[in-house]
């Protein structure tokens, strides 16, 4: 008897013991600390994006044709560096002002937001904390806005391979 009472608790404390580790959330990555190594190393940055990201490419077929959609991969990812993520108001002449900065900013979910007051975005980045790691799950680029027609997508995607050819040899 006193056999079995013994094997029960060793069973019942084996069994908190898995609970408790499951349970236990690692310990959650600095998102500015996570920014600044995002911004500064493209092998890095590539590393903490979820591609393919939740939004599509959406581009215009031309005028009244409609649209088409495409899957936003690494293939169209524009590098981004830490300008990108500067937070300002500027009032630009005869466009108007141009106001970037962090929208949302919750323990688990970031948001950063670019573009023209009473306009579309140029820019809106998301960042979400998966398993105590930041990564990018989603963003709309003004590289791929709706006056790009879908026929000009090659072209665009070679020009944003050129920019990052720039960016990998500043910042590998």
């Amino acid at each position: 008897m006193k056999k079995n009472s013994l094997i029960i608790c060793f069973l019942f404390l084996s069994l908190f013991a898995n609970i408790a580790s499951v349970t236990a959330a690692p310990a959650a990555e600095d998102f500015n600390l996570f920014l600044k190594k995002f911004t500064n190393s493209a092998a890095f940055q590539y590393s903490r994006i979820k591609f393919p990201l939740k939004t599509d490419i959406v581009l215009s077929l031309g005028e009244g044709e409609g649209e088409k959609s495409f899957p936003f991969t690494k293939n169209e990812w524009p590098l981004l560096d830490d300008e990108t993520f500067v937070e300002e108001r500027n009032v630009v002449e005869g466009e108007g002002v141009y106001v970037s900065k962090f929208t949302v900013k919750n323990p688990t979910h970031v948001e950063f937001e670019a573009g023209y007051e009473e306009s579309e975005l140029d820019l809106r980045v998301c960042f979400d904390l998966v398993n105590g790691k930041w990564f990018l799950t989603d963003c709309l680029t003004g590289w791929y806005n709706f006056s790009v027609l879908a026929s000009e997508l090659r072209k665009t995607v070679i020009e944003v391979h050129a920019e990052n050819k720039e960016f990998i040899e500043q910042h590998p």
